[in-house]
């Protein structure tokens, strides 16, 4: 039998959400580069870094999944020095070392998934803010001084669909 979405679902993931002090130092920093022609800026609302991507979710979940993602967090600090152009025409903001509580905080977050029965990304984590998209053209370059994003929560966010999308965040876990 064909696998058949729920009905009415909701599409979330579990990402870090800048302050608005951090998001403005991304934007200032993005905006301060000559882009190609065609590159497509993420909306300043919209930037985050995920942890992980649920996909579409039945509703009826959704109160069991926020409680059952609780995870302690242990604030750290993201240092951002690097853009890559990846081969999907991607502009990521990197960072060169991930810091060990941010990747333990998506180990957690990855064990919690699989107690509430979900699945999770197979692929080795590789932590970035999306400046850009269709950006192919553009250069990857190392920042002159890091953007620095202290983090002290993660957030479970819903994507609206349809016309303009948004996210809507539901939950944050300090």
């Amino acid at each position: 039998m064909p696998y058949a979405a729920p009905p009415d679902p909701a599409r979330l993931f579990l990402a870090l959400w800048p302050s608005p002090a951090t998001r403005d130092g991304v934007i200032a920093w993005r905006d301060a580069r000559p882009w190609p022609a065609g590159a497509a800026l993420v909306a300043p609302e919209k930037l985050h870094m995920t942890l992980h991507f649920l996909g579409d979710v039945p509703r009826t979940r959704v109160a069991e999944l926020s409680a059952g993602l609780a995870v302690r967090v242990e604030p750290f600090e993201l240092a951002f020095d690097r853009v890559e152009i990846w081969s999907n025409g991607i502009a990521a903001l990197r960072p060169i070392v991930a810091p060990v509580r941010a990747l333990q905080l998506q180990s957690a977050l990855r064990d919690a998934l699989q107690r509430l029965d979900l699945a999770t990304e197979t692929r080795p984590f590789r932590p970035h803010v999306t400046l850009a998209r269709r950006a192919q053209d553009a250069m990857s370059m190392a920042l002159d001084a890091p953007v620095r994003w202290r983090v002290r929560e993660y957030v479970l966010v819903e994507s609206q669909r349809g016309a303009g999308g948004g996210y809507r965040v539901l939950r944050s876990y300090a």
